[in-house]
């Protein structure tokens, strides 16, 4: 019988470093997919529609969940929407397929719910949140360079009010080198996967 396949979501602040270990994760080839996600923002220098995100104009999102076709999804930072297809989420599982992705402390959350209705999220679901001190973060903010100083502070406002939400997860990596906290993700991944033999 085939192992039941791991759907790893990984939250955490803005700029905590959990895309960055999706990536990674995939990017070892040892059988994970990145769940591609949606956006209503425009696409950053460098990313690809379709690979970094689904980039949907409003129309187009408002469209899809008047349809129901998202698993979750929310309005953030005040005047952006991200969201999870059900189709991205559901159909690799069916498969069989181990899945990473990151999401918000909300989208958390709705996947919580949806998974009191499914069975294949159920079985799947592993919850990890990334755990980053507030000094840390503001440096890695600024270190990227993708966002104005205002935008950093609005972000560092969400990121006190998610690291209350930490105790709600599986599992905890508390961020320090980008090498330890890859290590205690892979470490996460090899006990859930002998778990489900």
């Amino acid at each position: 019988m085939p192992r039941q396949p791991l759907l790893l979501i990984l939250a955490g602040p803005a700029g905590s470093g959990k895309s960055t270990l999706c990536d990674r994760l995939v990017d070892q080839n040892i059988g994970f997919s990145r769940v591609v996600t949606t956006t209503t923002r425009a696409p950053r220098e460098g990313e690809i529609n379709g690979i970094d995100y689904h980039f949907f104009s409003h129309e187009d999102f408002d469209t899809r969940i008047q349809k129901e076709e998202f698993l979750e999804w929310a309005w953030v930072h005040g005047h952006k929407k991200y969201g999870t297809l059900k189709s991205s989420v559901l159909d690799p599982l069916k498969n069989g397929q181990d899945l990473v992705m990151s999401v918000d402390v909300q989208g958390v959350e709705s996947f919580r719910k949806f998974a009191s209705q499914s069975e294949l999220i159920k079985k799947a679901i592993v919850t990890i949140f990334i755990v980053i001190d507030h000094e840390r973060l503001l440096n890695r903010m600024r270190l990227r360079g993708k966002d104005d100083e205002v935008e950093i502070a609005n972000r560092m406002k969400t990121a006190e009010k998610e690291l209350k939400e930490q105790d709600k997860f599986d599992y905890r990596i508390h961020s320090n080198t980008r090498d330890e906290d890859f290590a205690a993700l892979t470490s996460i991944t090899d006990r859930e996967r002998k778990a489900r033999m």
